[in-house]
């Protein structure tokens, strides 16, 4: 018998199939049943259009064997077969798919899509074989044929015994080595789950003979002996949850497939199923958890949705489908009309892509705004553990989503005394409030004591209070809300009526004015400036900061690992109506240098302290409070 060698580039390609294309060796399993799946396709297709054939559901099915002796896999398909050219041209040229030519010939488009259309999942087999062996038999063909080949040395071809049609591939296993166990593919338990992961929604039964218990049949009254028997079982649902009715279907369905995926151990928030049909098609079930995943704020963290390819599982994460700021979503995304690469393991980055991710986003911006108006009290269990997501979403990107984000974000209100949203503080201004407000801290407690948020407050106004790191720096990269700009009441500038310098002020700030230089010379560089306040009522000093950068933002950025040393523009208030400052403007009046520079001292950390700064000279400090005794 000929052997028949494979074409130069077909040769070099399965050398590249067995040691590059695939990611992991266990999708050969994939690859071959969803060949298998297009062979019973194929006779679908036939029945559809000739009245000779009938197809008998029950009829058609694939089955996987395994011989531990022989250390052989078999799957075998009762689909339409193949005749001996199609052997020649479907086997023997690598990436030549039968699968994608009889689409084409046939111009399927009912959406019983055929999988395999590169002609190279066949040869995955070699990933794992050393020894392959097709016995195949074509529909309205009284020959059948064997195909026989040990990878790159070539094939042959010749007539078999086989009674019916379909067909039989036989995988004789490599040795194992020190780095791979070839016999774990013989394991039962390891090709039930490789199944489960992979094929679970292939539409036909796929078969496989398990170990079960049974009592044993003559076993003594009131005894319960058991023992192994072996039973064949389909392993596959076959129809997945997301091709089925949404009336047919329950929120315990829902929740069950969540549990059975593994998408986390909570109950999910909220489910949503989507069926799109159009210039691009796919169903999708996604979850918003309940819960935050131990690492998700953590580096080791990987987002993205599984991604099947007609019910076949193609990326168990595809991060391209849904955008960093809603990477907590859990789900997955099934679709014929992806562009897929040689393996089916990597996504083309093409316009279908693009416009599932798309599609993807609006649907849970969408949701969550309907949580969040419908749902509040599970929308603020959801950003409690969600929300800095969606704020860092804001910074991100130089602002370029703060408009899909805005609407959904919730800050702590001064005045409701929970959370709010930006529209309802918006609501609620009154029409001479020039800025939305907001005061940062790390507690609400905290700053609700802040020095600064006196004058505000007293004006009637609401304050935002912003507890997160990053809750400032997406404020800054929002700039407005409707037309208002946000203001931190430790700005320089509050826009307020009684801001503006009256000749009073002019008087005071002439009479102090050397008071201040000395209080400057005495801080240097810690300060750029001392000034007495205005937004001080009933506390004696406070910091507050010009420019870009606030205090807390400071704070924030001195903890990151690249730290660069970023401060904000400190100015040190004071309160001239104080009794502290009268006792401050004594001593300088008196010209007790030692008393102005031990009050300015400790006026400047009380006021790093209130805004949670440290006190730069912990034994200085104590010193400085030991001589007021």
């Amino acid at each position: 018998m000929e052997k028949k060698q494979f074409q130069a580039e077909s040769q070099r390609l399965l050398e590249l199939m067995v040691n590059a294309i695939y990611s992991q060796k266990e999708v050969f399993l994939r690859e071959l049943i969803s060949n298998a799946s297009d062979a019973i396709d194929k006779m679908y297709y036939k029945a559809l259009t000739d009245d000779s054939i009938s197809f008998n559901a029950d009829e058609f099915y694939i089955k996987i064997s395994r011989d531990e002796d022989n250390r052989t896999l078999t799957i075998a398909d009762t689909g339409i077969g193949m005749t001996k050219e199609e052997l020649e041209t479907n086997l023997g040229t690598i990436a030549e798919s039968g699968s994608l030519n009889f689409k084409n010939a046939n111009e399927i488009e009912d959406g019983h899509d055929i999988i395999g259309q590169f002609g190279v999942g066949f040869y995955s087999a070699f990933m794992v074989a050393k020894k392959v062996t097709v016995e195949t038999k074509a529909h309205g063909s009284n020959e059948a044929y064997r195909w026989v080949s040990d990878g790159v040395d070539g094939y042959t071809i010749e007539p078999a015994e086989k009674t019916e049609t379909g067909t039989v591939l036989t995988i004789e296993l490599k040795d194992n080595t020190e780095d791979e166990d070839y016999d774990n593919f013989l394991n039962e338990d390891t090709l039930r789950t490789i199944i489960k992961k992979y094929s679970d929604f292939i539409r036909y039964p796929i078969k496989l003979d398990v170990t079960v218990q049974q009592k044993k049949e003559d076993a003594a009254e009131g005894e319960e002996e058991m023992i192994d028997t072996i039973e064949e079982q389909t392993i596959n649902n076959m129809i997945p949850i997301w091709k089925k009715d949404k009336n047919d279907l329950s929120e315990e369905d829902y929740h069950n497939f969540y549990t059975e995926k593994r998408y986390g151990f909570d109950t999910p928030l909220r489910y949503m199923h989507v069926n799109v049909e159009g210039t691009i098609r796919y169903d999708a079930i996604l979850y918003v958890p309940g819960s935050v995943p131990f690492d998700f704020y953590s580096k080791e963290y990987e987002k993205g949705l599984e991604l099947y390819s007609s019910g076949v599982l193609i990326m168990e994460k595809c991060p391209d489908l849904l955008p960093d700021y809603f990477s907590f979503i859990k789900g997955m995304v099934d679709s014929e009309d992806l562009s897929l690469n040689i393996s089916r393991e990597m996504l083309q980055h093409d316009r279908q892509l693009r416009a599932i991710a798309k599609n993807v986003k609006n649907k849970v911006r969408n949701e969550l705004k309907s949580m969040l108006k419908n749902d509040r009290e599970n929308y603020e269990k959801f950003f409690e553990q969600f929300g800095p997501q969606l704020k860092y979403g804001v910074y991100q990107d130089f602002g370029q989503n703060k408009d899909d984000l805005q609407d959904l974000l919730l800050f702590y209100s001064s005045k409701e005394e929970k959370l709010v949203t930006l529209a309802e503080y918006l609501e609620r201004m009154p029409e001479d409030q020039p800025y939305i407000y907001y005061a940062t801290g790390e507690s609400v407690d905290r700053i609700a004591k802040l020095p600064q948020t006196e004058r505000v407050a007293d004006k009637g106004y609401e304050i935002l209070f912003l507890t997160e790191q990053v809750d400032e720096f997406a404020i800054k990269m929002m700039m407005s809300y409707g037309e208002k700009e946000f203001r931190n009441v430790a700005s320089g500038d509050l826009g307020l009526d009684d801001e503006e310098e009256t000749e009073e002020d002019k008087e005071q700030a002439e009479e102090n004015k050397e008071l201040f230089a000395v209080m400057q010379e005495e801080l240097g560089d810690k300060v750029k400036g001392v000034r007495t306040s205005k937004r001080l009522k009933s506390h004696p000093v406070c910091l507050t900061a010009e420019g870009e950068i606030s205090i807390e933002m400071e704070k924030t950025l001195a903890m990151m690992p690249e730290n660069q040393g970023i401060e904000a523009d400190k100015v040190l208030e004071i309160n001239a109506n104080h009794d502290v400052f009268t006792k401050l403007k004594n001593a300088h009046d008196s010209g007790d240098k030692e008393k102005v520079a031990l009050y300015t001292n400790l006026l400047y950390n009380q006021a790093r302290l209130i805004e949670g700064l440290s006190v730069e000279d912990p034994v200085s400090f104590t010193n400085d409070i030991a001589k007021l005794f």
